[in-house]
């Protein structure tokens, strides 16, 4: 096995006991008041506000590092138009019998249907990519590992940087979402697995009372 190269751990920063208790509390109450929206302001939010979070969500951990995921914050009306167009036609196929019964009666208590108008509303719609191949390089060539599962905790990064920043979103994933590497230039060698709306909500902003309804901790967790 080759030797690795490394450097001293230099910037934990360890917390007392009942800082530490407080600390994880107060994340715990400020994560309650995420929600998922579908009516979004228009009003503008900084791009250097979508940079940061996105280089937080670069952070994440990856399988051997090598960080298979890419981020196209989409913000020109002209390519949020293209995008609902290319969404609500995927959608409306979807609703009209694509899902299947099951499936569309999963969701029938958030409400949702194939109207998308949120995708030009709101000021950015961010499609985030897994990369199959490329390792740290991005040469195209080393393959990446665990790609869904590193994906996945960059995403989650994504939102709960937003969520501080003060944002709402929406998490939309038109079924097939090919279109997008088109869409944002990207090869097909990458998989689109999301779309996250951001932006302020709308005056009119509701939440479903079923999405209120959260797991307590003894269904999503065990001590042993």
């Amino acid at each position: 096995m080759k030797e690795h190269e490394a450097v001293p751990l230099m910037d934990h920063v360890e917390l007392p006991p009942d800082r530490m208790l407080d600390e994880a509390q107060e994340f715990l109450a400020r994560m309650k008041k995420r929600h998922t929206v579908r009516e979004f302001s228009d009003r503008p939010v900084e791009r250097a506000v979508i940079e940061a979070a996105i280089a937080a969500a670069g952070l994440a951990p990856s399988g051997a590092n090598h960080q298979p995921w890419h981020f196209c914050a989409i913000g020109t009306p002209e390519a949020k138009a293209t995008l609902r167009e290319l969404a609500e036609k995927e959608e409306r196929e979807f609703y009209a019998g694509k899902a299947g019964e099951a499936w569309l009666d999963a969701l029938a208590p958030l409400g949702t249907d194939a109207h998308k108008p949120y995708l030009e509303h709101a000021p950015w719609i961010i499609a985030i990519f897994g990369q199959r191949k490329g390792g740290i390089r991005e040469d195209g060539e080393q393959q990446n590992y665990y790609v869904p599962e590193s994906v996945g905790i960059a995403m989650g990064f994504l939102i709960a940087a937003l969520h501080h920043a003060g944002l709402c979103m929406l998490t939309h994933t038109p079924k097939p979402m090919t279109f997008l590497n088109d869409l944002c230039s990207r090869p097909t060698s990458e998989k689109p697995y999301l779309l996250l709306v951001v932006g302020y909500p709308g005056k009119d902003a509701t939440v479903p009372l079923h999405a209120l309804k959260k797991k307590p901790l003894d269904q999503i967790a065990s001590f042993i």
